[in-house]
């Protein structure tokens, strides 16, 4: 009896561990329409964003879906010395938006957002329209531009307006996957009634 209680709190704190349903991807990744009916919330969010920012939505889900394939807890790959020993992960970015540690804390003190998480679908949004308005001023990218807007996303602004990423083929290559996908999901939200 002892034992058996035992087992199921051990697995009562397993599944909890794994974080809820808001937590995990959705599970049609690749249909907009399927996305914003599992998650309600993301629609709302980056409907704010657009608002807000002028960022569209079809934009900012293609990046998420590059960035953290709608994770809220995503991160980057631990590297490792030998193949065994861990030496930390290979930058900062997390959440949603992959945001870097310094990016986002400028993000927090630009916007007066001090309680802003990485892991909250409307804080993430935010971030990312706001990064995306920062863009088209200091870069004169316009925020329909997806694969431009994702290459000063990935590579920075300074890095963006040096052109780092035209010696980076496989950047080019995703940044151009990234547009596609936009104008995919674009127009799977036009077909549900979620875009005019």
């Amino acid at each position: 009896m002892v034992r058996s209680r035992i087992r199921l709190i051990i697995v009562l704190v397993l599944v909890a561990a794994c974080g809820g349903p808001e937590n995990r991807a959705p599970s049609q990744l690749d249909n907009a329409c399927a996305i914003i009916a599992q998650r309600p919330a993301y629609l709302r969010a980056m409907q704010r964003a657009e608002s807000k920012w002028g960022a569209p939505v079809p934009v900012m889900m293609a990046m998420i879906y590059q960035e953290s394939k709608f994770r809220a807890t995503a991160r980057t790959p631990v590297r490792y010395t030998l193949g065994v020993i861990p030496m930390g992960r290979q930058s900062s970015a997390y959440g949603y938006a992959q945001a870097l540690d310094g990016t986002w804390e400028e993000y927090q003190t630009k916007t007066g957002r001090r309680g802003a998480k990485r892991d909250r679908i409307t804080d993430a949004t935010d971030f990312m329209g706001w990064y995306m308005d920062l863009t088209e001023q200091r870069n004169g990218v316009a925020k329909t531009d997806t694969r431009n807007q994702y290459l000063a996303y990935h590579e920075g602004h300074t890095g963006y307006s040096r052109g780092s990423y035209r010696s980076k083929s496989w950047l080019l290559r995703i940044s151009n996957e990234i547009a596609d996908r936009a104008v995919m999901y674009d127009a799977q939200l036009r077909a549900c009634g979620h875009r005019n």
